[in-house]
């Protein structure tokens, strides 16, 4: 196929508001002296040419400020060299370091990324889903502000594989990539047992997440194997949010005797409310309880006093895992399953320790 036979139109020219005809493939055929055929083979990248022929006709199209018609180039080679990004993060706050990674990653194939955001509205999403489809994208990552289970995304084109990161889904053909929050967590409570402390709290939000659920079998199975028992008044569930972690501290410190000497928080907005809590209270933040965060939101963890601790889920490196994992299967390759990746501890001056950075 002519892959310049669909980008004839034309453009301001530099100056004097003239406009000019812009460059085409049979333009650079004629200034390299081979075929329009040949051209397509050399900027297309396949075919049987000559080392030097392929390099003089590109660098002789580059010259010429030659772009191939992208739609052409799809329909010739079977790739719109396009990925979808579905996400509900309405704030991006998950969701944009993925992307980032992802970018990164497809840029090296020379892959672009539309990003949509369907906001948990399933009509937004089926839109976009057609839109997408309507672009020939290559294959749709599907990513959202929690990692718990949603509805399998609907495509109604077969061969579009879909990937979820930081999501997923109950079909057991799917692939899903999220941050291994039990993990993290182990890391984070054995951070604060090998700091000595003993009496460790844990301050979390809403049960109903497997975030939740997660991180806490995190810190159980730390306190079990230091020997220690954690006292069930010592474990709050709430809220995510800054209101929650202050009056988690009213609970927590009701009584001073058995009252803890660090807490883990399920979130940095969490634990910013504790320390303001616990600084209200006269209480030192390291010196007499010690805190840990999760998520490692820098805006955050770097506007807590003392600045906060806390566990990175290493979104942006997710994303770059996505990529990868989305060339694999545009190449032909089954993934399914769930594949956590591990989280990093962020150490700061709130658990008392020389910060420090744990794998």
């Amino acid at each position: 196929m002519d892959t310049g036979e669909l980008d004839n139109d034309k453009r301001p020219a530099a100056s004097g508001g003239q406009r000019r005809a812009r460059p085409t493939i049979r333009d650079v055929a004629r200034l390299a002296h081979v075929s329009v055929g040949t051209v397509s083979k050399a900027l297309n990248r396949n075919g049987s040419l000559r080392q030097e022929t392929r390099e003089r006709i590109v660098a002789v199209a580059k010259n010429l400020g030659f772009r191939p018609n992208d739609l052409a180039q799809s329909l010739h080679r079977g790739q719109s060299l396009t990925v979808g990004l579905i996400s509900t993060d309405s704030f991006g706050r998950f969701t944009i370091p993925i992307m980032e990674g992802l970018e990164e990653c497809l840029a090296d194939s020379r892959m672009s990324v539309f990003m949509c955001n369907a906001t948990d509205d399933p009509v937004r999403e089926a839109r976009h889903v057609e839109s997408l489809i309507g672009k020939r994208v290559d294959g749709i990552v599907v990513s959202g502000r929690r990692a718990d289970l949603r509805p399998k995304l609907v495509v109604q084109s077969p061969g579009i594989p879909v990937l979820y990161v930081y999501s997923q889904t109950d079909d057991p053909e799917a692939y899903s990539l999220t941050p291994d929050d039990e993990a993290g967590a182990l890391d984070a409570t054995d951070h604060l047992v090998e700091l000595g402390r003993r009496r460790i709290a844990h301050v979390t939000g809403p049960q109903r997440f497997e975030a939740v659920r997660l991180r806490r079998e995190g810190y159980r199975k730390a306190l079990a194997a230091a020997g220690l028992e954690p006292a069930a008044e010592h474990a709050l569930t709430g809220t995510w949010s800054e209101g929650w972690g202050r009056d988690a501290v009213a609970q927590l410190f009701r009584r001073k005797r058995g009252s803890p000497d660090a807490i883990f928080c399920g979130n940095d907005q969490i634990a910013r409310g504790v320390a303001d809590a616990l600084r209200e209270r006269g209480i030192s933040v390291p010196d007499d309880v010690a805190i840990v965060g999760f998520d490692n939101w820098e805006i955050v963890a770097a506007a807590t006093r003392p600045p906060l601790s806390s566990v990175d889920m290493n979104l942006k490196e997710l994303g770059r895992e996505a990529g990868r994992c989305m060339m694999r299967i545009i190449g032909g390759e089954h993934l399914s399953g769930v594949r956590r990746l591990p989280c990093s501890l962020i150490v700061r001056e709130s658990s008392g320790a020389a910060a420090a950075r744990h794998q």
